[in-house]
């Protein structure tokens, strides 16, 4: 096995593109209908098209781990994305420095550093 490759439902492809673009991430393959595929460095999300999702019931979620937390962090702010109101960047009890986004379609995506 060499990577695994997370699915996360989205409404409408232009905005998840869009959204995801903003972090630092470009589409990776062909388009395909119905279907979104993003990478940002060796990082790549897929993403399904699924109409009738409700946001507020979604629980798809991806942790990403980074070496440059506090970077991504103040760019992310700088970039006026809105941060998680619970996650925003802290040290937690796990030994991890995290901080956390809601995409459109309120898939979270958590940004985690091992702390030294």
């Amino acid at each position: 096995m060499t990577a695994i490759i997370p699915k996360l439902p989205m409404r409408n492809k232009e905005i998840t593109r869009k959204y995801y673009t903003l972090l630092g991430f470009e589409i990776s393959q062909n388009d395909f209908q119905g279907y979104l595929m993003m990478k940002k460095d060796a990082l790549e999300i897929h993403f399904f098209e699924f109409g009738d999702l409700l946001p507020k019931e979604n629980y798809g979620q991806i942790y990403i781990r980074c070496t440059n937390i506090n970077s991504i962090y103040e760019t992310y702010k700088k970039a006026r994305i809105e941060i998680h109101p619970a996650g925003h960047l802290t040290e937690k009890p796990w030994g991890q420095k995290e901080f956390s986004l809601l995409d459109p379609d309120h898939n979270l995506i958590t940004f985690g550093q091992t702390l030294i």
